[in-house]
């Protein structure tokens, strides 16, 4: 999932003319999150980028040309930022937080280079997918030589923890796109499905770094539990509003290649609710355009989201996992972290809702 807490686009809904947004202006809105994310943990999310490029510096030139080239999609970071936030409203930040944070946003980006294989991206954030500036065996094989420093940095760290939750982490996002990959062409997959594919493919990082926060803030068990769900609930939210992206964005606007769930037949929240609404006569149309896409598919389905509720439905969904993250963070102390990261939850559905 492309990870962007600025772009909110104004689009017109499939479903009801405008997607309801919070707030007079949400440009403005989002400018001010990551102004204020930039007094709380500026300094140190500097320090994590410097750890970062210190781990990946290589005297290869090839390899020096990938990372310069891909340093250009990496977004605004969110999962460090996630992580260190964590740490500062738990108890304060440490150095391996920063070794950490460094850790998650290799770990993203290995599945950014990997994502844009299975999806035949050509563009992410405005600039060409390693894939499609190169090939995909230097994508496969960069996105694993990003898994491998993460690995080695995050065995730098005094204990093997990290290295353990990390490495469960990493599976069960494996095993998360997996189970998508299977599903591909399943019209009859059900919510309960699409939900365990997407926690496991995009939440259980989010989830990481919310609980790697706390635990190295030397955390109550109880305050680590609350913030693996903080980050569990925000990434299943972020993760319904790309979903939507998908379905509703303008790829000039959003800097990615849309529409390649309708191209590889993966069924998300708006389609599967689209077709459990549908009359008897729309789903046979409906399923006959899933099931042969093409370019047209996205513009086709449109009058079929005009008599439907399913950007409606979808977007309650995502407010309500948005609202579970913000409760997650009752048992803290107030402080500008705690309010940011209550900030954060809200953005990651506005930018499309």
């Amino acid at each position: 999932m492309q990870d962007d807490l600025v772009s909110r686009k104004d689009r017109e809904s499939p479903a009801s003319g405008t997607i309801p947004t919070n707030g007079a202006n949400p440009q403005a809105d989002s400018i001010s999150v990551l102004m204020a994310v930039e007094s709380a943990i500026g300094a140190e999310l500097l320090d994590a980028e410097k750890i970062l490029a210190d781990e990946l510096r290589s005297e290869n030139p090839y390899v020096c040309d990938i990372l310069e080239h891909s340093t250009r999609f990496r977004g605004k970071r969110l999962r460090p930022m996630l992580l260190l936030l964590a740490a500062k409203a738990c108890g304060g930040i440490r150095q391996d937080h920063k070794i950490l944070a460094a850790v998650v946003e290799m770990i993203h980006l290995a599945t950014l280079v990997h994502d844009d294989v299975l999806d035949d991206a050509e563009t992410r954030r405005h600039v060409a997918t390693v894939n499609a500036r190169w090939n995909n065996e230097t994508s496969v094989l960069f996105g694993d030589y990003l898994f491998t420093h993460s690995f080695h940095l995050a065995s730098s760290l005094e204990t093997t923890y990290a290295c353990r939750r990390i490495g469960h982490s990493t599976n069960v996002v494996c095993e998360g796109e997996l189970s998508q990959i299977k599903e591909r062409g399943n019209l009859d997959l059900t919510e309960d499905t699409y939900f365990r594919i997407i926690d496991g493919k995009t939440a259980e990082l989010t989830a990481l770094c919310g609980h790697l926060g706390a635990r190295y803030a030397e955390a109550d068990d109880a305050v680590i539990i609350a913030m693996e769900q903080y980050g569990r609930s925000l990434g299943l939210a972020f993760q319904i509003a790309d979903d939507v992206l998908d379905l509703m964005g303008n790829e000039k606007k959003t800097g990615k290649t849309l529409g390649s769930d309708l191209d590889k037949q993966k069924l998300t929240l708006p389609l599967i609710r689209l077709l459990a609404t549908a009359s008897d006569a729309d789903g046979v149309e409906i399923r006959r355009l899933l099931g042969q896409p093409d370019e047209t598919t996205r513009e086709q389905l449109t009058p079929y989201f005009l008599r439907s509720d399913a950007f409606e439905y979808t977007s309650r969904r995502a407010q309500g996992l948005a609202a579970e993250a913000r409760q997650q963070l009752d048992g803290l102390p107030n402080s500008p972290a705690k309010r940011i990261l209550s900030e954060i939850a809200d953005f990651a559905v506005q930018r499309t809702f």
